[in-house]
């Protein structure tokens, strides 16, 4: 029996992509590796802002990738080429102001068994049972954005409160979804997933933190300082 493999989805392409920066980012911070740090101490400048605006960026955010055909799939359009570029630079963008000053990995894949999507992480945030009408409200207003530059701003409103309680996020889930947001219909169904993922923890005390025990930390480091 001939296995037929569904071709990649340029939104899995972005997916995979972001994984793939934010990993290699996320390890040479950790270990205090000084291209690391300064990438990101670069990259947070560029937090809720459009890609265009910050030229100096460019250098940091590899989208040689997409112009490479994986097999079975087509070259990117020049429409789907610009949304998933700036998918890319919003979330790892977001994702350097997320990791500032954190002493752990503030990047964590979202699993069945690990819920890390944007909906969990903002339900993270609440006391087991209840809802916090101000936190709820901002992933709302998200949620509403009218288009990626309102939605960058929302977001990173959000990403600052995750970074304050030291609560993880799939930066690359969310640069797919971003990607998705820009198409007709998108906003449906990333608001949807947001949905879903808000409503996918409930406080169990088997979800916790495997990126380690000092995930608490608040204690800036000199190589933030920047």
């Amino acid at each position: 029996m001939t296995t037929v493999t569904a071709p990649v989805t340029p939104r899995e392409r972005v997916t995979r992509l972001a994984a793939a920066h934010i990993t290699a980012l996320q390890r040479g911070y950790l270990t205090d590796q000084s291209h690391a740090v300064a990438a990101l101490a670069r990259l947070r400048r560029g937090a809720g802002r459009p890609a265009g605006q910050l030229p100096d960026l460019w250098p940091l955010i590899d989208t040689g990738p997409l112009h490479d055909t994986p097999h079975g799939a087509r070259p990117l359009t020049e429409r789907e080429m610009t949304r998933a570029e700036d998918a890319l630079h919003t979330a790892l963008t977001l994702y350097a102001l997320h990791q500032q000053s954190r002493r752990t990995g503030m990047y964590q894949s979202d699993r069945p068994d690990r819920r890390r999507g944007l909906g969990t992480a903002v339900r993270r945030m609440m006391k087991p049972g209840e809802i916090d009408e101000p936190v709820h409200k901002r992933l709302v207003r998200a949620g509403t954005a009218p288009d990626l530059p309102v939605l960058a701003q929302r977001l990173r409103d959000i990403v600052v409160l995750l970074r304050r309680e030291d609560i993880p996020l799939d930066h690359a889930l969310l640069a797919g979804q971003l990607y998705t947001w820009q198409w007709p219909g998108g906003a449906d169904t990333v608001r949807r997933e947001w949905g879903r993922s808000f409503h996918a923890w409930h406080g169990k005390p088997a979800d916790t933190d495997t990126a380690g025990s000092d995930s608490n930390s608040t204690t800036d480091t000199d190589k933030d300082a920047s």
